[in-house]
Formats: C-alpha cells, structure tokens, sequence
C-alpha cells in the first residue's frame, strides 16, 4: 500500500501560527523582564503574517485535505481573517493592562495564539475528530489565561469554574460524537452527511440521541442559555484582558462549530435540531436581556448581552436557509466587532491598582476624554440596535430570516427583547454624558491604541451604513 502524502498548502498559516508560537515560547525564556516587548511584537507579527497568508491564499472552491479532517474553503478562510484581526486587536488592548499588573509575560501571549490555532482549526474542520481537537485546544489555553493572574484569588476560582463546567461539556460533546460516529460508522462530516441522509432520525434512536448530546456541548461553547452558569462568572472573575480575549474571537469560531456540525454534517436532521435551536434562542434573549438590566458590574453587564446576542446569533443559523446563514455570519462578526470596543474602553479606562468594573465608573467620561466617551455610545447604540448603526443591521438580518420560513412570531420575541435590551445599554450613555465624573484621572492611550479604538468605532457606523460588502462577502463565502 502506497502511503499518499497530504498537501500541506491548504493549512500553512496553522502550521505558520504553530511554528511561531513554539518560537515564541522558546525566545520568551531567554528574555528579561525589560524585554518582553520581542515577545508581544513577535505575537503580532504571527497573527498579521497569518492574515496575510489567508487573503493570498484565499479559497474559491473547497479543498479537503489531511485525510478528510481539514477543508479549506471561502467560509474558513473569511473567519479565521476576522480571527486574526480580532485577537492583534485585543493582544493591543491588553499591552499597557498587563504592563501595569506584571503579568506582561511571553506565557499571555503563546497561550493566545495556541488559543487562536485552536480556533483555526475548528473552523476548518472536516470531520468530528478535528472538531474535537480544535475545541480542547482552545478550551485548554482559555482555562489557562483565566488564571494567568496566579496572585488574584477570584482568577483561580473562576478559572477552577470555567475548567469543571468546560469539561462536562466537552464530554457531552465527546460522548455525543460517539453517539453520531456509532450510528454512521464514520467521523467524516461528509460521510456522517450522506449516511444520516439515508437513515433519517426517526429510523434511529442513536442519532436522535447524539445530536441532542451535540447540541447541548455546543450550547454550552456559545454560551446559550441554559448552559450560560459559567459566562457571567468567567467575564467578571478573569483580568479584563482575558475576558477580551474570551469575549471576542473565540465567538467566531464558535459559530463555525455550529455551521460544521449541524449543517455540513447533520444538515438532514435540521427539522429535529431547529426545534433545539428556537427553544435555545427565546431562552438566551429573555434571561439575557433581562438579568442584564440587574447588574451594576459592566463585565456582568456585557456577559448577560453577550448571551442575549448569542440567542439572535442562532435565529438566523435555526432559518436553514442561505440568507439566514450569511445574516448569522454577518452577526457574528459584528458582535466580536462591538465586543472588542466595549472591553477594550473598559481596559482604557483602568489603570494600576484599579479596575473599572462597574458602571458608574463611566460616569463623566465625556469630560474627562469626549472621543472615548463617544467610541463607547457608538458601542452601546450598535449593541442596543439603534437605526444606522452596524447592530441595526445584524438583527435586521437575522429577523428577516425568521420571519421568510413563517416564524413571525419568533421574529416578534427578538424584537421585543431587543427593545428590553437597549435600556440597559442606553444606561451606560447616560452615564458617560449626563452624569458628574467621579474620577479626576487623564486617560492616557499610546498613538496606535488610539488609531484602533477609534477605526473601531468608527467601523460600526461605516458597517450601519453600508453593510453591503460585507454581507455580500458573507454570503459569497457560504455558496462556495
């Protein structure tokens, strides 16, 4: 038997972040406190080199390789860029942060990019197996940064959480992927598609029960409720550079999981897991815009919105249409977008030895510094879904997904939830421009933080008003 060896073009900027993250970790040991500066620079280059690599290698048809557990396609290549970007912007963030705490070490920055070759990897995975080795790659890094600060003692239990909830769901995921491997006799995403084709759900208990085991570890990655325990205590126990981390891209690849899984692979099963996913959906949008009104902390605050927009995330997935899938990417990339602006104004807004958690912490911002104060609105405008603004659009999507296969009164609940929710964001602009400062303190920002929060910002709006080539992007990359 001749032994075939794969092409390894497909997957060059894994194997670029890989080699770079050794290399990382390798040079960090040499270096001196003074000197860490190699360490974040070279972390950067490793994520603009793998973005450059995937727009020179940008994919117009699928190409399966690595024995089927890798594809390379127009939707991988789109969300691993936007990974890339997403976590250079929050290494960027994060650099004055942990400067200021001395945990601006090399280990922040390896555990970062194995945590984005994880992502990498699930979003391009062809087959249940890859999925998994994706998936605990990520998780492992993430359990890790979550502790990064070894003195704080609310770091430790969060992290010691986030590990016991993040393995239980790992099993529910691992043991329903046994389920689905029984059931077909392959964990090729391919081969599970055509198998699952041929018998259907109703002819097989085993596939019924795995799929419901998948969608439950899958639930619980995104954050939906009620598998979201662990997210509001993770946001607010992690350093706030972390909860970044945790916040932004991860979701990206999240969102792929659940495209790879239940359309590639289950995508005949989409009348049982539909019925999953809108129960999930109303579940994450109520509790979610409702607890959210509750909190005072601002971390708390944004981990309750995040599971209210993982509930209109999985509106557009739970369509099974082309439209709905493009307007469920779309969403998710304009939420890692809002999620790193609002986090990376509460990074700014810290210094040493103090932490802006809560929100009356923005009270004044609007004297104390005008354009951050008027970064963080277009933030919580977009968040809330205000007209113009790049949210607006993303729920508008999603909505009109809903409402083409008949679903108008799920349509309707988004929508009344989504009014419900703009109260509590609308609250942190009032305090920024109509409440009296509580604090006397300039907030510095080096010239390149500066440069991006603001790009940030000012992409939300530019993305309100015209979303066109973007979403025109979105649903190009899922035809292919």
């Amino acid at each position: 038997m001749n032994f075939v060896a794969p092409d390894f073009m497909p997957v060059l900027p894994e194997l670029f972040v890989l080699t770079m993250a050794c290399l990382i970790l390798v040079v960090d040991v040499f270096l001196e406190q003074r000197q860490r500066h190699i360490s974040y620079a070279l972390a950067q280059l490793t994520l603009l080199g793998a973005a450059l690599l995937m727009l020179l290698s940008f994919s117009r048809a699928p190409v399966v390789t690595m024995f089927g557990h890798y594809i390379k396609d127009a939707m991988g290549d789109l969300l691993k860029f936007c990974i890339c970007l997403a976590s250079a912007a929050v290494f960027l963030y994060s650099r004055d942060y942990l400067r200021q705490r001395d945990l601006f070490k090399g280990e922040y920055f390896v555990l970062g990019l194995f945590g984005v070759l994880g992502m990498m990897v699930m979003v391009s995975a062809h087959s249940l197996l890859s999925v998994y080795l994706g998936l605990e790659l990520l998780s492992l890094s993430l359990y890790a940064l979550v502790a990064v600060d070894r003195d704080s003692p609310v770091a430790s239990e969060a992290a010691m959480k986030y590990f016991v909830l993040g393995s239980l769901a790992s099993g529910m995921l691992l043991y329903g992927i046994s389920m689905i491997y029984g059931a077909t006799g392959s964990v090729d995403l391919q081969v599970v598609a055509d198998a699952v084709a041929k018998q259907g759900a109703a002819t097989n208990l085993v596939l019924v029960f795995g799929l419901v085991f998948l969608v439950v570890g899958l639930a619980f990655k995104l954050g939906a409720v009620p598998f979201h325990m662990w997210l509001p205590d993770i946001y607010q126990g992690a350093p706030t550079s972390v909860t970044l981390y945790i916040g932004s891209a991860p979701k990206l690849a999240a969102f792929a999981l659940v495209m790879r899984i239940l359309v590639d692979g289950l995508g005949s099963l989409q009348g049982d897991w539909q019925q999953m996913l809108i129960i999930l959906s109303v579940l994450s949008m109520a509790l979610g815009n409702l607890v959210a009104i509750a909190q005072s902390n601002i971390k708390r605050m944004l981990a309750y919105s995040t599971i209210s927009h993982v509930g209109f995330l999985l509106l557009g997935i739970l369509a099974g249409t082309p439209e709905g899938y493009s307007a469920s990417m779309f969403y998710a990339i304009i939420y890692v977008l809002m999620a790193i602006g609002a986090f990376g104004v509460v990074i700014l807004l810290s210094r040493a030895g103090f932490e802006a958690e809560n929100i009356d912490d923005f009270k004044g911002l609007n004297d104390r510094n005008p354009w951050l104060a008027f970064v963080m609105m277009v933030v919580m405008m977009s968040m809330a879904g205000i007209p113009f603004m790049a949210g607006f659009y993303a729920k508008w999507v999603v909505l009109q997904a809903v409402v083409s296969i008949g679903l108008v009164w799920l349509a309707l609940v988004g929508v009344l939830f989504s009014v419900i929710g703009a109260f509590y964001y609308l609250r942190v602009v009032k305090c920024i421009y109509f409440d009296k400062s509580e604090q006397s303190e300039a907030i510095e920002m080096s010239g390149d933080v500066q440069i991006v929060i603001s790009a940030n910002g000012l992409l939300l709006i530019l993305l309100g008003v015209y979303p066109t080539a973007l979403m025109t992007w979105c649903a190009t990359a899922l035809l292919n």
